[in-house]
């Protein structure tokens, strides 16, 4: 089992940055593909970004491409997700996820969740 904690949200301007860590536990951490969601109030849980923990492939829904970058490192079982020039858009609670399923951007791809951290994007 993995257990994930999501740390690094906040409050800042349009434009800024942020970058989000997903702290897990599991001696198998590094075989899982890891995922960004996020959820803005009244709307439905949204894919990211993704990470396979086989061969370190990268996916990102096309709103973000350019701006955000995920990585991990696995030796400190962490996920990262930079986030630059940030919008009001992106205003939502960040998911952290682990999983292996075939398609990365399917919520049902993921059998572990964080806690959630909320960032939020002034205009």
């Amino acid at each position: 089992q993995v257990q994930l904690v999501e740390s690094g949200g906040g409050l800042v301007q349009a434009g800024d940055s942020l970058r989000l860590s997903c702290a897990a536990s599991g001696r198998t951490f590094s075989v899982y593909t890891m995922g960004w969601f996020r959820q803005a109030p009244g709307k439905e849980r949204e894919f990211v970004a993704a990470i396979r923990g086989s061969d370190g492939n990268t996916y990102y829904v096309n709103s973000v491409k350019g701006r955000f970058t995920i990585s991990r490192d696995n030796a400190k079982n962490t996920v990262y997700l930079q986030m630059n020039n940030l919008e009001p858009e992106d205003t939502a609670v960040y998911y952290c996820a682990a999983g292996g399923g075939l398609l990365v951007s399917t919520t049902t791809a993921y059998h572990y969740w964080g806690q959630g951290t909320q960032v939020t994007v002034s205009s």
